[in-house]
């Protein structure tokens, strides 16, 4: 078992709203509220759930780019959220982030070479001659040739620029890298070449992912454990082939369910959840799921289940897990065209990649 590169533990982040008369303030809003999780060297942990339910937030405070309103974060044992602004940008060579937007994350006006070297240069992981080398080489490792250095991020595609993205994330050799949705803006086929990619990488380098993502075809083929978030908090949380064969928790089994399926006449029995989720600035004492649940009782809806063991490997917060796991999952075939297709295309950019093409 390897040790964790990442421990964390209560993290929270509220949002204070203001504008209200004299400046008053007119609220909170939870965006994330007591997330705890840990993640091992080499190892993949997801995060899923509706847009809105503070997934996102959660990957920019792990590395402070939001600053946690409380909680702690722990890269390799050292506690991240009390650090000085000088030791957190030592320690941000250790973790790294990819965007959702390739474009919006690059600099328009720094050539390539430029957006690579940055890195190298301010944790003096390379200067001069050596730099010019380690950019080449990191063009290279992403599947794209050294004469692309003196390029704008204008002059590429968007598969090309998130394979920026990612050579600019492991230029420093981090031990943790958070992917927020590197995917979803994407064609199906370059998706599949830059999840390809990802693997290959954490493969050489043993590096860590929190791989933020609302795809669960994706999720289930490139994550190891899976978390569920809904309204700001972890619902439920398990290795990836226990969490798709057995959830626990009925808001994991309705995001299962209403993944689309792309074969002709396949219709799925159960009705996803109806209501409406409460709202971020009072979520009530109970269960945030409970006004959609099937399963709501009173008890659902006066207190708050905690995050407990449940199956052979996996956390849930719920007051009826063995409940839910009673029910039987409306599931696709084993493998839908759709994946299959993506499945198609990893194997050939790999053999690409391993011949020496660009894919």
């Amino acid at each position: 078992m390897k040790p964790n590169v990442l421990d964390v533990s209560g993290l929270t982040k509220h949002f204070t709203l203001g504008g209200g008369l004299f400046g008053r303030k007119k609220g909170v809003v939870q965006a994330v509220s007591d997330v705890s999780f840990s993640v091992a060297g080499g190892e993949t942990l997801a995060i899923v759930g509706e847009s809105g339910c503070g997934k996102s937030t959660t990957g920019r405070a792990l590395l402070r780019l939001l600053e946690p309103t409380s909680g702690s974060v722990k890269l390799d044992g050292e506690e991240v959220t009390g650090l000085s602004p000088g030791r957190l940008q030592a320690l941000r060579r250790n973790m790294q982030m990819v965007f959702q937007d390739p474009f919006g994350s690059l600099n328009p006006r720094m050539t390539v070479r430029e957006t690579l070297m940055e890195p190298l240069l301010l944790h003096n992981v390379a200067t001069g001659k050596r730099a010019h080398e380690a950019t080449a080489r990191l063009l290279e490792t992403v599947g794209l040739a050294a004469h692309h250095a003196d390029r704008y991020p204008h002059e590429f595609s968007g598969g090309q620029r998130q394979r920026i993205c990612i050579a600019r994330a492991i230029a420093t050799r981090p031990r943790l890298i958070v992917c927020d949705e590197p995917v979803s803006a994407l064609d199906v086929s370059v998706q599949a070449q830059v999840v390809n990619l990802l693997q290959d990488l954490q493969r050489e380098f043993g590096m860590a992912y929190v791989f933020i993502s609302h795809d669960l075809s994706v999720v289930r083929h490139i994550a190891d454990r899976v978390a569920v978030m809904y309204l700001g908090r972890v619902v439920e949380e398990a290795p990836a082939a226990q969490l798709f064969a057995d959830p626990r928790h009925p808001y994991t089994r309705a995001l299962i369910e209403a993944a689309p399926r792309p074969v002709p006449g396949l219709r799925i029995a159960a009705e996803p959840p109806k209501g409406e989720a409460p709202s971020a600035l009072n979520p009530g004492p109970g269960c945030a799921f409970a006004p959609r649940c099937p399963l709501a009782t009173d008890l659902c809806r006066t207190t708050r289940p905690a995050l407990e063991p449940a199956g052979a490997a996996g956390r849930v917060a719920c007051h009826h897990s063995e409940t839910a796991a009673g029910l039987s999952v409306a599931e696709a075939p084993p493998q839908s065209p759709q994946l299959a297709a993506r499945l198609a295309v990893m194997a050939r950019a790999r053999a690409a990649q391993a011949s020496g093409t660009p894919a």
